[in-house]
């Protein structure tokens, strides 16, 4: 059996570049195809990256059968159809995130996706960096106390605004709670390790979509979290996770450097405690842990089991994070707090 999972990638939006890239330094996974809507941008890219095979449209590439695994970097809109597709040809999704355009559409999604066994995870690359386990472990272990309140925000400034940037355009699911606001509600959820009870949003629009958002959770326990995204602010990107006796403090969670990756542990009398992990690719490792769950699966079917178990805890943690979006988007739109 192959120790290598062959990967193709739908779509050549910038971020495919880097994901791209982590696929082929993962030593489980083999990117072979690309496919564009353009034969141009599809050579083009096949060419740069030095890939053996290019499609001009996306499902020319999901009827290869040597491909396994296919990432989806298209805008949010499109999330739902070609995920969908993907499962129904037997082959495994790692989803750009937002995972959808809506919470309808992402349990559409993972009904598509559990009906044909195969894997669904979207792309947070932060929750597969070692730092995040060490975090988890300090969470777990009580050094922080009762965990009271996570506060997040995750913000970047446009000098001027780009009306054709897919961030900003309705028809394409564009706004800032999708792109910059799921990495918060994602952890929110990681930290507390449950839904929120309650959510309250409010929210400022340009060219009708949400360019910023401000959100209140209350959680059962006397718990609450709290987070800002938006376009219009200098660039934030930072958690702080506090407990009765103690708090961690993140600064770049989202992408920290490959070189050090830091947090910060303060106890009750104020005192800082720093931790480092060094060189280590968050990318690679999203990439490295997805394929290997792919290869057991092939291992399991191979080795004669009637069914092949998928990783709940991805797609659950996916569907969960677009649950709260959906919340936040009806209590906008409620102008009122909305019951989970």
């Amino acid at each position: 059996m192959s120790k290598q999972i062959q990967w193709g990638i739908l779509g050549t939006a910038n971020i495919a570049a880097k994901v791209g890239q982590a696929i082929q330094k993962a030593n489980n996974a083999n990117l072979v195809a690309i496919a564009s809507r353009s034969v141009a941008k599809a050579k083009h890219w096949a060419e740069t990256y030095r890939l053996p095979k290019y499609y001009d449209s996306y499902q020319q590439l999901l009827s290869d059968t040597e491909i396994e695994a296919v990432y989806i970097p298209l805008p949010p809109s499109l999330h739902a159809e070609w995920t969908i597709r993907t499962a129904e040809v037997g082959k495994h999704i790692l989803c750009e995130k937002p995972l959808s355009a809506d919470y309808g559409q992402a349990m559409d999604m993972v009904d598509a996706c559990r009906a044909n066994n195969v894997q669904l995870m979207d792309g947070v690359m932060w929750v597969h960096h070692d730092r995040t386990r060490l975090m988890e472990q300090i969470i777990q272990s009580g050094d922080l106390g009762e965990l009271r309140r996570v506060t997040s925000a995750f913000t970047f400034h446009w000098d001027q605004f780009p009306t054709d940037n897919i961030r900003v355009r309705r028809e394409l699911a564009g706004g800032s709670l999708g792109d910059l606001g799921y990495y918060c509600i994602r952890a929110i959820l990681w930290a507390f390790g449950d839904l929120p009870e309650q959510v309250w949003a409010s929210a400022g629009y340009q060219n009708e979509v949400d360019f910023n958002v401000s959100v209140m959770m209350r959680f059962s326990g006397n718990r609450v979290a709290s987070f800002d995204c938006g376009f219009d602010t200098v660039l934030r990107k930072w958690f702080e996770i506090a407990g009765t006796s103690g708090s961690i403090v993140c600064d770049d969670f989202t992408v920290p450097p490959d070189e050090q990756a830091g947090f910060r542990v303060r106890d009750a009398g104020g005192s800082s405690t720093p931790y480092i992990i060094n060189n280590f690719q968050q990318e690679v490792e999203m990439i490295r842990r997805f394929s290997q769950q792919v290869i057991e699966m092939k291992s399991s079917v191979q080795g004669g089991s009637t069914s092949s178990q998928v990783r709940t805890d991805w797609t659950n943690q996916a569907i969960d994070t677009m649950r709260v979006c959906q919340a936040v988007t009806d209590s906008i739109h409620r102008s009122a707090a909305v019951d989970l």
